[in-house]
């Protein structure tokens, strides 16, 4: 465990290798689970202006889930994620021209819709964080089906924390990554 401020970095996301390989995966992590992306509180209001920015790339029945139900539910512990087609695929996700699933959000973001690129769960995923009373601990989720992101990052000796620098940056900024890099290289 390296701390960081006030984080606590596991092991596994130091020493694990992981690359997102979505010819083989096809994006699951949108689909697979029992409810959407976990959300904070101040992104809430982000979803709901995504809401009309999206709806080009998705389909009729992601939309009528968006009008019906909005962006995100609160489940039964208190937690907010995003609203799902059926309780299974997250109702921002769409089919690409490969049958790949992707994230409406960041397409959106993409085409310069929107200035907001995905909730910021998704973006560091396979790292979850729990919340502690004085810090935040980063773990790393195993998944069965991220197995061929494990094989890619092994083949090209990528670590967690390393294939997510730019989502690492964006939720704790360049000077944490920084000092990550820097208590990675001392241990």
């Amino acid at each position: 465990m390296i701390e960081v401020g006030k984080t606590l970095v596991s092991d596994d996301v130091i020493e694990e290798a992981f690359v997102c390989d979505l010819t083989k995966c096809k994006g699951a992590c949108c689909v697979e689970g029992d409810l959407g992306a976990p959300l904070l509180k101040d992104e809430l209001p982000r979803i709901e202006e995504v809401i009309e920015l999206v709806k080009p790339y998705l389909t009729q029945e992601a939309i009528d889930v968006l009008e019906k139900e909005g962006g995100y539910i609160l489940d039964e512990d208190g937690d907010y994620s995003t609203s799902t087609i059926n309780g299974k695929e997250c109702a921002f996700a769409f089919y690409d021209e490969n049958k790949v699933l992707k994230c409406s959000i960041e397409q959106a973001h993409k085409d310069g819709k929107t200035d907001w690129k995905k909730p910021i769960s998704c973006h560091l995923y396979p790292i979850r964080i729990s919340k502690l009373p004085d810090f935040e601990a980063l773990n790393y989720d195993r998944w069965q089906i991220c197995s061929p992101a494990c094989d890619l990052g092994k083949e090209l000796k990528v670590p967690v924390y390393k294939f997510l620098k730019d989502a690492l940056i964006r939720k704790y900024g360049a000077d944490w990554y920084a000092e990550l890099e820097e208590r990675v290289s001392e241990a």
